[in-house]
């Protein structure tokens, strides 16, 4: 899953964004600091080890490995008198094997800093502390100490925001005869969210632990066992922010609904009716036609027009489905960019089962905020870099088993991953057949896409996975970056025009075998450091400014301007040989694998790019993902029967694909959301005004 708060990343949940938010007290004397990286209830995925010299020096060791990938930094600072950072370096390599190098050093009262991306000075404030694009957890040190002094005023960070905290929780751990008290803090002020870590409160406090709910636990070495009571705690806590959150931003359109003066996206056919209406009533669609129905009697022909509760005059606007995002790996802190954006139904494609089943009973009982999801389950082979979602098997057996819990918890597909055994795909992918589940994924490493389409593969996930078809032997492990770094250098020489590459392309049609490309969360793939990112350049001044800073992080080694170029052209091919399936008739549908609701409207985009019609390019964000995630009976379009998910456009975007950034209004149900709002809320400027429904006592 690929995650923006304050850098870009390639996958969602990258624990360097998390790194960036942590904390620790500065330590008292010399000694040596230790904590463990726990993933899939245990398993050790990295470390950190700090050692403070007597002269002041703190030196920092984080390595992190999850899915064959991670950082591995060295860090070492020092601190001024105030307690902010007299100098700073982080080197090493990032989570895609970017290099790493930022410095910071104060002279005659001047701060300068310089990273791979960015460069610049500053006046050092009293008590202002530099915030390292890069650094590990340790190098966050004095940012508690310093909250500690501040209190509510903050602490100011260069180049820009103010950093707060709050006590949320505190417990007691005990292990064998000792016993630690530790405060849960909820950390404002960078990103779009909170950031919760857990700190000691004794006479030298410190981050005790800091954890990543359904996923990551970095907690103090030796106190391992207390992880599991610590994010149970701490989900706790979550939830309480999470339903006040919801409760602001909610607002509740029980009973009937008209709207009208609305201009309908058929996401069918393609094509944007005249002037019409849609009546809604408990989040339900009950009528949809021509004409404006608030100056004439067609309501009357449906139901009373007095049992109207309000209006909502759309004045010619573009009224659509909710979107629908068909890659996604959701959290609990997720679902405003995806509201905001219009997306109202997400499919998960992977994640940790109870932390995904949390998810969806408590959006289903209205306590989140966030869209609807449909389910699919992880199905990961046993190695050393297997990623730790779902249920990872060594055989058959197991396989089954993992099927037929997801079978009976409604799930409609399984994703297979990277480690899966090559031997038992096609047995396995025949049992969740027999089972009713459709079958999609990564494509299992010493295997190629053709492999996977001949043992039964409804889909597959991510354009290199397609394109690493013609890109691979047998000794080609997968597992790896490789995986991203062999198209990136050899899809530019391609040719696509060629027999082998035209009998697949024709293989997938014939066999409707979805392609899910993912193509805007792959531009990591051609950005250098220091420049903004071309997946998000039309939408970064309305980001907030760490966050502006953070899209100029580059996470692949492009070494120069050779590479550069030859990675560019394999990333444009990359967008060009989805048009080519899409012209073959090769269903495709959009999801991100990315940052929420920005990366799906970047995503359409590149499909207008390939060369659909803006037309088409939503159909894939809307009809499609809803077919091919058996929900088109409850979603996917405007109709009769269907949920009332539905998004306001102030433009036209199956003219125009850029303007479906401007969400004036979306409708969940019973439930109507102004992103003005929630973009509001997460430090984001608004793309639209929003547009109100109007009681009918009140007209």
């Amino acid at each position: 899953m690929r995650q923006f708060l304050t850098r870009t990343e390639a996958r969602a949940s990258i624990f360097l964004l998390a790194a960036m938010l942590l904390a620790a007290m500065p330590l008292q004397a010399a000694e040596t600091l230790r904590y463990v990286i726990l993933v899939d209830g245990g398993k050790q995925a990295g470390h950190q080890t700090t050692e403070m010299a007597d002269d002041g020096t703190v030196r920092t060791e984080f390595t992190f490995k999850d899915n064959g990938r991670g950082p591995e930094l060295k860090e070492r600072y020092r601190l001024a008198a105030d307690g902010s950072f007299a100098d700073y370096e982080v080197k090493g390599t990032s989570t895609f094997g970017a290099p790493v190098h930022e410095t910071w050093q104060v002279k005659d009262g001047l701060g300068r800093w310089k990273s791979t991306s960015d460069a610049g000075e500053a006046p050092q404030r009293d008590g202002a502390l530099y915030w390292s694009l890069a650094g590990t957890p340790q190098s966050y040190a004095p940012m508690l100490a310093a909250l500690a002094k501040r209190g509510d005023a903050g602490v100011p960070l260069i180049p820009s925001g103010i950093l707060r905290a709050r006590v949320i929780d505190e417990v007691t751990l005990n292990r064998d005869g000792q016993t630690r008290k530790v405060n849960l803090l909820a950390m404002t002020g960078v990103g779009f969210t909170p950031t919760f870590v857990w700190v000691t409160t004794d006479g030298s406090p410190r981050v005790f632990a800091s954890i990543q709910p359904g996923w990551m636990q970095m907690v103090e070495a030796g106190w391992e066992k207390q992880a599991d009571e610590l994010e149970k705690r701490q989900k706790v806590a979550e939830a309480k922010a999470l339903v006040d959150l919801n409760k602001r931003l909610s607002h509740a359109i029980p009973g009937v609904t008209l709207i009208h003066n609305v201009r309908l996206f058929d996401s069918e056919k393609g094509v944007v009716s005249p002037l019409s209406s849609v009546l809604i009533r408990d989040g339900r669609i009950v009528r949809v036609g021509e004409g404006d129905w608030a100056t004439s009697d067609h309501v009357g022909n449906a139901l009373e027009t007095a049992s109207i509760a309000r209006t909502l005059d759309g004045d010619g606007r573009v009224l659509m489905p909710g979107l629908f995002d068909a890659h996604a790996h959701t959290s609990r802190w997720n679902g405003g960019l995806d509201l905001a954006a219009g997306v109202t139904s997400i499919r998960d494609m992977g994640n940790d089962n109870a932390t995904l089943q949390q998810v969806m009973a408590e959006e289903r009982e209205g306590k989140l905020l966030g869209a609807r999801v449909v389910p699919a389950g992880f199905l990961e082979g046993e190695s050393k870099m297997s990623a730790r979602n779902g249920f990872v098997i060594k055989d058959l057996d197991g396989a089954k088993k993992a099927i037929d819990w997801y079978a009976q918890h409604g799930y409609p597909q399984i994703k297979i991953y990277n480690s899966f055994p090559k031997d038992i795909l096609k047995d396995t992918v025949a049992y969740a057949h027999e089972k009713g589940l459709r079958v999609s994924g990564h494509i299992p490493v010493f295997l190629r896409a053709q492999d996977a389409v001949d043992a039964g593969y409804d889909e597959i996930q991510h354009i290199n996975q397609v394109l690493l078809n013609f890109l691979v032997d047998e000794k080609t492990d997968t597992r790896t970056l490789e995986r991203f770094y062999l198209p990136a250098k050899k899809v530019a020489d391609m040719d696509f025009d060629a027999q082998p590459v035209q009998n697949f392309i024709a293989l997938l049609a014939k066999k409707q075998v979805v392609i899910d490309p993912t193509l805007a969360t792959f531009d990591f793939l051609r950005q250098r450091s220091g420049q903004m990112s071309k997946a998000f350049a039309a939408v970064a001044d309305h980001m907030p400014p760490d966050v502006q800073r953070g899209l100029r992080v580059a996470e692949f080694n492009i070494p120069d301007d050779a590479t550069a170029a030859r990675y560019d052209k394999s990333y444009l091919k990359m967008v060009d040989f989805v048009g080519r399936m899409h012209r073959a008739g090769v269903p495709i549908v959009a999801g991100t694998d990315g940052l929420p609701g920005f990366t799906l409207q970047r995503e359409l985009q590149l499909y207008v790019d390939a060369g659909m019609t803006p037309a088409q390019a939503l159909q894939t964000a809307t009809w499609n993902p809803a077919k091919y995630a058996r929900v088109l009976d409850d979603r996917g379009s405007i109709a009769v029967g269907k949920r009332a998910d539905l998004i306001l456009i102030d433009g036209d975007p199956a003219h125009d694909i850029s303007d479906i950034r401007k969400v004036a209004t979306v409708i969940k149900g019973d439930i109507v959301y102004y992103p003005s709002e929630v973009y509001s809320e997460l430090g984001i400027k608004p793309f639209a005004d929003p547009v109100k429904p109007v009681d009918s006592v009140t007209k």
